[in-house]
């Protein structure tokens, strides 16, 4: 039967279980957005994760807002990014990065220039900066020649994930980021061949996909979605008929695997009264799922033995608990986080957390 302790091949990655370890922003980057020792550190005690998907990393200057988040388009994050992934590898774990463009999710004494999206539509709430929060800002909608260029970095991060280690790339298209602004009607009112009817919409998703697995393989290449929830004013009219739409073109692919992020009345982090979609997600997509929200080790059981998952992303249990996989086997409490320290530069609340695995 199988358990949250049977192995599974995600595309060309062989993970040692299917507890898999949730992306996490977690701040610990310089200001130069350059991973720092202390991350090797953080990542080397939760390496027993079946496959550990990194924090959201950015792709580039414009595409990069949050304050001391790590970026892989320069040769020095890149060779910061090693000792990370080896550290990882050293203890039997495997590491995807998480490839992240936020679009208009940003603010310019961050990245020092203009937001960019879709539409120039103004996304509601704060932004987080140096300065901390601000409100977001008057986003510049995207031309053809932007989009060429997008792609062309998305490609150029994925070659430097691999050549710093990673064992894949995870394409963040979910939380209201710049793949999720073109997916949804509420943040995508263009009349080219990028927006309308759904079809167009899903079009910049498919050819970043299409341009990352020529750049890495099919076969290392995962996609994150958030179907069922509002994120930063980004909803849709019909999420139901999109994200199939969605589901059926990936399948397509042959990607590693597919992760749902799916909030429910009652989540920690994120909330959502819409139904969960990765129901119907299982019957048309035939390849590994992978599922994620505060998910109990009871009902992470289940949903491996009815067949509704084939892994489950643990997010902030990982956070206060690095041996993670040992306590679940073992059947030991689980520790609480202090959600005080997310988001802090220090040690504190970061690697400090009892490790018995």
């Amino acid at each position: 039967m199988v358990d949250l302790f049977t192995p599974i091949d995600v595309g060309a990655i062989k993970a040692q279980n299917r507890v898999f370890m949730a992306p996490m922003t977690r701040a610990r980057a310089t200001s130069r957005h350059i991973p720092t020792p202390m991350m090797t550190d953080y990542y080397r005690q939760r390496a027993t994760a079946g496959l550990i998907i990194s924090e959201a990393v950015g792709i580039s200057r414009e595409g990069l807002g949050w304050p001391y988040a790590p970026g892989i388009w320069s040769q020095a994050q890149v060779e910061a990014w090693k000792p990370v992934t080896a550290a990882v590898h050293e203890r039997g774990g495997k590491i995807v990065a998480q490839l992240w463009h936020m679009g208009r999710a940003v603010h310019s004494s961050v990245t020092g220039q203009q937001p960019v999206a879709p539409s120039a539509i103004v996304a509601p709430g704060l932004a987080h900066t140096y300065d901390g929060k601000m409100s977001y800002e008057q986003p510049r909608a995207l031309d053809i020649a932007d989009i060429a260029r997008i792609l062309d970095d998305y490609a150029h991060a994925a070659r430097n994930a691999l050549a710093a280690g990673f064992d894949g790339v995870q394409l963040h298209a979910a939380n209201g980021y710049l793949i999720d602004q073109f997916l949804r009607d509420s943040t995508n009112c263009r009349e080219d061949g990028y927006g309308g009817e759904p079809g167009n919409r899903l079009r910049f998703l498919r050819e970043v996909v299409e341009r990352v697995a020529d750049a890495v393989g099919a076969s290392r290449t995962a996609v994150r979605l958030s179907p069922n929830a509002e994120s930063k004013g980004c909803i849709d009219s019909d999420s139901a008929a999109l994200f199939l739409r969605v589901a059926e073109l990936l399948d397509g692919i042959g990607l590693a695997f597919l992760e749902l992020r799916e909030p429910g009345p009652n989540g920690t982090f994120d909330r959502s009264d819409s139904p969960k979609l990765s129901p119907a997600i299982r019957q048309v997509f035939t390849g590994p799922l992978v599922l994620n929200q505060d998910y109990t080790p009871e009902a992470a059981a289940q949903a491996l033995h009815n067949g509704t998952a084939d892994a489950i992303a643990f997010g902030r249990t990982f956070i206060s608990n690095p041996d993670l996989v040992h306590r679940l086997r073992a059947r030991l409490p689980l520790a609480p986080d202090d959600r005080g320290s997310w988001y802090s530069q220090g040690a504190e609340g970061y690697t400090d957390y009892p490790n018995g695995a």
